[in-house]
């Protein structure tokens, strides 16, 4: 299917997300759509998804205009979207979650749609047992998931907002795999990006996006630094670790074991002090989003001790560590991090309420004080889930108290173009100077090298490698993450 869009337009407000964008995607192609957070680039997808309705221009389908106001609709004529977080039930089944997509109900088990998903699924590589629990997944396999059922609904274009974040380098390959497989079948493949390695090894042909317009397009072969141009204009400074002495330990965890995820925690012994940044690495569900929540008084542990500065917190809530300095910003923004539904002033009201009390007014300029600090492209009165990924980031980081203790932040960096990413990094080694201990996971091993003083490596429950930055290399980190040590 030929997609072409012409000046489209979508304003909220006085914020002109998309400001007159015009491409064409071919038929049988996997066009990349490429930009920095914010650039308008997820805006333009839920547009031709039919998410979300634009303020004017036309969407022309196989030469012919088109009006259509939902994502059902859309759907009807071929359109479907992979967001960013996945559109699934985690309490249910794989199987359960393709039949309400395709049907919408659950409760006819004699039809053939066990064969139909088990046959997609087959065509293209995935392997997804039908029986497992959808809350159990990883990223990587939920997305397949929302592939399968998008494929079982007809779809002749697939976009896909930033799939390869948060997902390991094997289910990035099979995922590649399968788009060219799928575009090679005729469908058009819509890459929606701000990772230059994904655009480069899987797009025939890219749009650049930048502050809403189009900044500039190119067919393969592509040039990196004329699209690192055409992205950021004047290309950003990288930072580099900040050095610091360690000083007082800050947390100790002693013998701890946990159950969660898919190894849980396995007598874990660490100890961190004051001013560490340390890396954590490892497949998905090896135990380091675990580490964090125990680390943060959202899991108890079932054995062992958790001190925070000498003190035992074994038994104490969420509540208790973050009045003793630790803030955990988790991966999920809509999920734990922020509530849908309400703006970005009224986050501001619940951080700062006494009591049942809210000061509305004074949400409100804290609000407008901190969109302007931390360059967060929105109003107060914008409702989080509005926002881009990257802006939603910075809200979070909006959030962290001015001298916290221990910071915990699991992917800070998920989803971020390399401008937006640096920048997070610039204000997070703010806090290392006043003595602040920061750990963070990471799917990058590159950004653990470049930022970190330490590294733990987690493999099946337990920390398999701990070592100083200046001791490794990228290759030691892959064979222990592998469980090759």
């Amino acid at each position: 299917m030929r997609i072409e869009l012409r000046n489209i337009h979508k304003y909220y407000g006085p914020v002109k997300a998309n400001a007159g964008i015009s491409l064409t995607i071919r038929s049988g192609t996997i066009h990349g759509i490429l930009g920095e957070n914010g650039a308008g680039k997820s805006t333009l997808m839920k547009i031709l998804a039919g998410f979300s309705r634009k303020t004017r221009g036309t969407v022309s389908l196989n030469g012919s205009p088109m009006t259509y106001k939902t994502p059902a609709q859309a759907s009807r004529l071929g359109i479907g979207m992979l967001y960013q977080e996945p559109l699934d039930f985690p309490v249910l089944s794989v199987l359960e979650n393709f039949m309400v997509g395709l049907t919408g109900n659950i409760s006819d088990r004699n039809t053939p749609h066990r064969q139909i998903f088990e046959q997609l699924a087959k065509d293209l590589g995935f392997n997804l047992p039908p029986n497992a629990i959808v809350k159990n997944l990883t990223i990587g396999e939920r997305q397949q998931l929302e592939i399968l059922r998008l494929l079982g609904l007809g779809i002749e274009v697939l976009i896909l907002d930033e799939p390869t974040t948060g997902i390991s380098s094997m289910q990035r390959e099979a995922l590649f795999k399968a788009l060219e497989q799928l575009a090679s079948e005729g469908k058009s493949i819509v890459l929606v990006s701000h990772k230059l390695e994904d655009i480069e090894a899987l797009c025939d042909s890219v749009t650049v996006l930048r502050l809403g317009r189009v900044s500039g397009e190119m067919s393969k072969p592509f040039d990196t630094n004329t699209l690192l141009e055409m992205i950021f204009g004047i290309l950003p400074v990288q930072p580099t670790c900040v050095e610091t002495q360690p000083g007082k330990t800050v947390l100790v965890m002693d013998c701890v074991t946990a159950t969660g995820g898919r190894a849980g925690l396995k007598k874990c012994d660490v100890t961190v002090r004051q001013g560490e940044i340390i890396g954590l690495a490892g497949l998905e569900g090896s135990g380091q989003g675990l580490f964090l929540r125990l680390a943060s008084g959202l899991v108890q542990p079932k054995q062992g001790a958790v001190f925070l500065q000498k003190s035992k917190m074994n038994g104490k809530d969420y509540h208790a560590f973050k009045h003793a300095g630790v803030t955990f910003l988790p991966t999920a923004r809509l999920e734990e991090g922020l509530i849908p539904g309400l703006n970005i002033a009224e986050h501001f009201a619940l951080q700062n309420r006494k009591g049942f009390y809210v000061n509305s007014p004074e949400a409100f300029k804290q609000a407008k004080k901190s969109i302007e600090k931390f360059r967060i492209k929105g109003q107060p009165v914008f409702p989080v889930e509005s926002l881009s990924g990257g802006n939603q980031q910075r809200l979070l980081l909006s959030f962290i108290p001015d001298d916290p203790v221990l910071l915990l932040l699991e992917k800070p960096t998920r989803g971020l173009d390399m401008e937006s990413a640096l920048w997070v990094w610039e204000h997070l080694q703010k806090f290392c100077a006043g003595k602040t201990s920061i750990l963070f996971s990471s799917s990058d091993l590159e950004e653990i090298l470049m930022m970190a003083h330490r590294v733990w490596v987690f493999f099946n429950g337990k920390i398999v490698k701990d070592t100083m930055i200046s001791d490794t290399d990228i290759h030691e980190l892959k064979s222990a993450i592998a469980g090759i040590i």
